[in-house]
């Protein structure tokens, strides 16, 4: 049997309620003929007569007062799951799950996280932290944040920051104790902190540029880590020269916690951007947080 279209289910509702075809029609705003037309067609459907029709009244068969009385409560669940269905999607509450590398988190979310949980309390934050490239979809984020050059095909880009420059860089006590190389081929008579990625498993190269030729260079790694936050953490402690975007570790080298080495060397990366399914365009909290993202870094230089 083929589904009943919901329509029709309306218009047998309507006439159960309202008493008349009449009474019906108006409270759907049908014309009468209209409501007539999809009840017979319904009652052919169902292969059953719903109504006893007579010239003063509308009465409900036995068969038509079994359906009102499961099909009733049905309908109006339903409406009541589309309407929730609605107010999720159009709703300022709720949670909002997104895939972060540490980077992005700290250039970009870190530094307005207050303001925003302040300004919108009733949306919750659920970061999930992962430098390798994640399926939104099939893992069931909301959106996520990745530099130009890793976004997946198909999804939605919103640039939150300008193009990045790499920093090269290690405690002044490391560089006052080992020396500070002049050129990425003096790497290799340095202890480095080398950053493994999970979705190969490879060590990441080093990437440079000279004379706007690039090219890299992989040193001997005396640490090996997986994550970018903890690669910063173990140069700020003296073990070696490490990798990092140059605004995560901005305060640092303003505090002089740390030291940039090889700039003249060092090349740009593609915008971090935040990035989602077309079928989230309508999340009303998703584009609260955009929106907020986009407001707060007007005017920031990266």
């Amino acid at each position: 049997m083929k589904p009943i279209s919901f329509d029709k289910l309306d218009v047998f509702l309507a006439v159960a309620r309202e008493g008349s075809l009449r009474a019906a029609a108006k409270a759907l705003g049908l014309g009468p003929p209209a409501v007539s037309h999809r009840l017979k067609a319904l009652e052919r459907e169902l292969g059953i007569d719903l109504f006893i029709r007579t010239t003063r009244s509308v009465e409900l068969t036995e068969a038509g007062r079994v359906l009102l009385g499961r099909a009733g409560p049905a309908v109006t669940e339903l409406a009541d799951a589309i309407e929730e269905a609605k107010d999720v999607g159009g709703s300022r509450k709720g949670t909002l799950r997104l895939t972060v590398p540490w980077s992005a988190y700290r250039i970009i979310i870190a530094p307005v996280l207050a303001a925003f949980r302040d300004a919108h309390p009733d949306i919750r934050l659920e970061f999930s932290f992962d430098e390798a490239l994640v399926d939104i979809v099939a893992e069931g984020f909301h959106a996520g944040f990745r530099l130009g050059d890793y976004l997946p095909e198909g999804m939605v880009a919103v640039r939150l920051t300008p193009p990045l420059t790499d920093c090269y860089n290690a405690a002044p006590s490391y560089l006052d104790a080992h020396g500070r190389p002049r050129h990425p081929r003096d790497l290799f008579d340095h202890r480095c902190i080398r950053y493994r990625q999970g979705s190969s498993n490879r060590l990441a190269d080093w990437p440079f540029q000279e004379d706007g030729r690039p090219f890299t260079v992989d040193p001997g790694a005396s640490l090996v880590m997986d994550n970018f936050r903890a690669i910063a953490q173990a140069a700020r402690d003296g073990h070696g020269i490490g990798w990092s975007l140059r605004p995560v570790i901005a305060d640092d080298l303003r505090a002089g916690t740390l030291e940039s080495v090889l700039d003249d060397y060092a090349i740009t990366r593609p915008p971090f951007h935040l990035y989602y399914p077309e079928q989230n365009r309508r999340l009303e909290r998703l584009r609260v947080f955009i929106d907020f993202l986009k407001a707060a870094r007007r005017g920031v230089s990266a």
